[in-house]
């Protein structure tokens, strides 16, 4: 795709602008449309759902019982979806585990219908974000481009939500935000900063400084496979530039024991025992409906090849972003051809490899591969408080503001390449740190920024580093954009900012639609 050549401006307006057809973006736009507001729903690709309809299908979600509201309706829809095409005692109403695990084409179809059912909402699919127009301190207009069509449209709003994982409408916006990872001190978070952390006996290694870092976390591709051979889409040769150098530290994984199964098994954690101590173990699958599979990249084996390959994504250009999600693409591709086709891999790891390919019937018109790159973490707002892992460990701090409640344990992708010293982690790699996360509540104000007036952040929000590996979940960010956009609706009703708009009303209106918005007592 490309951006043509310039073209007359196209002018719409609605009460409330969301930038980002992401989970998160779904449920604000969902939740105002539903209390009476027009809204315009603008997305980068030509499908919404972001993450959960673009591979992820599962839900990352350890407490079920603490996230309600949008999340748990597209739960319901997803099983009842099951339900309706292959019966209510089918292997596929089993596998769907009650609407929380999906195929890529079901979760995209679920959030259609959504939206779809609102009359209010209208939908720029394929259009990226040119350029943000403010006027004391307050957003008054975007203006997008067809990535197709290169038809530029300025949209006019009241209330803006960006709900990117990016955070590309606050940072044109002049809203504050941190980039990377804080240093220990900062906020005195003991796992900040640069570190080499034992995730397996929850102890700091050799190298751990704390120190501020510029890295991100490492993004991948989250896979669609299927088991099914009717349904495969076998590659039939590696992708440009393929380089086996890149994937043959995998080898010294395989003999270093680091292939093999962890300490503690715990189920939706996308452990196979099948692939223990195989050079599989490089992928963590699970079992979804129709004989497919969800397949996250293993971020433990120091073989691991992804790490700051997204250098210079989040400042980039549209043409610099294309490049590198390609790169992803090709990395991606070229591991799975590794894992089944290369001379040197055992040729018991090689069956297995080749029990998994990409499905015909899912991203039909992207090759089959997913749209959307797995951004794990970009801008972070400086909001009005800053969520840290203070938040997430105490098990006791609550919060007058609370609209929603996170749960899953810090989680963060390694940051660096393998270096010469590393023999059991890479730099950067915090794995389900389960032992010390508990059920937090989420505060309204990390959504606020500090100096943009009418702009509710629901995704790339408030926190630190550490906090963010827990947060970054969808089912945390649909309720984090329902809170957004039912604090969008309060804005307008009583004509002030959201910064100004009355909390207590809003919780109240927030549970009524169920959502958790506290940790219960007791």
């Amino acid at each position: 795709m490309t951006d043509a050549g310039p073209a007359p401006f196209t002018p719409q307006q609605a009460d409330i602008v969301v930038l980002g057809a992401t989970p998160g973006g779904i449920a604000a736009a969902v939740a105002a449309a539903r209390l009476g507001h027009s809204v315009l729903l603008v997305e980068y690709h030509r499908h919404i759902g972001g993450m959960a309809a673009s591979g992820l299908g599962k839900s990352d979600i350890e407490h079920r019982e603490l996230i309600g509201g949008l999340f748990h309706e597209f739960t319901e829809r997803v099983l009842a979806a099951y339900v309706a095409r292959y019966g209510a005692d089918s292997d596929n109403v089993r596998l769907c585990d009650d609407g929380y695990y999906y195929e890529p084409s079901v979760a995209e179809a679920v959030f259609e219908g959504m939206v779809g059912e609102q009359a209010g909402i209208g939908v720029h699919r394929g259009a990226r974000l040119a350029d943000v127009t403010c006027s004391n301190a307050s957003v008054t207009a975007i203006r997008i481009i067809d990535r197709r069509s290169g038809r530029a449209t300025m949209i006019h709003g009241c209330q803006f939500v960006d709900a990117t994982y990016e955070g590309d409408l606050y940072a044109p916006a002049g809203a504050a935000f941190r980039l990377g990872r804080e240093a220990r001190d900062d906020f005195d978070e003991p796992h900040a900063g640069v570190v080499y952390y034992d995730y397996q006996d929850g102890r700091f290694l050799p190298g751990t400084t704390g120190a501020a870092d510029d890295r991100l976390p490492a993004y991948t591709y989250r896979l669609c496979l299927t088991s099914d051979p009717d349904n495969a889409y076998r590659l039939t040769g590696p992708p440009p530039g393929y380089d086996r150098g890149e994937y043959v530290g995998y080898f010294d994984d395989l003999v270093a024991g680091r292939l093999s199964g962890p300490k503690t098994l715990k189920p939706g954690r996308g452990y196979n025992p099948a692939h223990f101590d195989t050079l599989v173990r490089a992928l963590s699958v699970t079992e979804i409906p129709n004989r497919k599979t969800d397949v996250n990249i293993n971020p433990r084996p120091l073989g691991f090849p992804f790490p700051e390959e997204n250098r210079g994504y989040i400042e980039g250009d549209d043409a610099t972003r294309q490049r590198i999600r390609q790169r992803h693409r090709d990395l991606t591709l070229g591991l799975l051809w590794f894992l089944q086709n290369d001379e040197h891999i055992p040729a018991e790891d090689r069956r297995i490899a080749n029990g998994y390919h990409l499905p015909r019937d899912e991203f039909t018109d992207n090759g089959r591969f997913p749209f959307q790159l797995y951004v794990r973490e970009g801008r972070r707002l400086v909001g009005e408080y800053t969520l840290t892992e203070h938040d997430l460990t105490t098990g006791s701090r609550r919060h007058e503001d609370a609209i929603a409640v996170g749960e899953f344990p810090i989680d963060s992708f390694p940051c660096r390449k393998r270096q010469p010293t590393d023999t059991q982690v890479l730099e950067g790699y915090l794995g389900m740190l389960d032992e010390l996360t508990h059920p937090y509540e989420i505060p309204y104000r990390i959504m606020i920024p500090v100096n943009v007036e009418n702009l509710i952040v629901p995704v790339a929000a408030s926190t630190t580093h550490v906090a963010y590996s827990s947060i970054r979940m969808e089912p945390t960010w649909m309720a984090l954009g329902q809170a957004a956009g039912t604090a969008a609706y309060l804005a307008l009703r009583h004509g002030v900012t959201p910064r100004h708009v009355p909390v207590d009303e809003l919780q109240r209106l927030l549970a009524a639609q169920r959502q958790i918005v506290s940790i219960p007592d007791g």
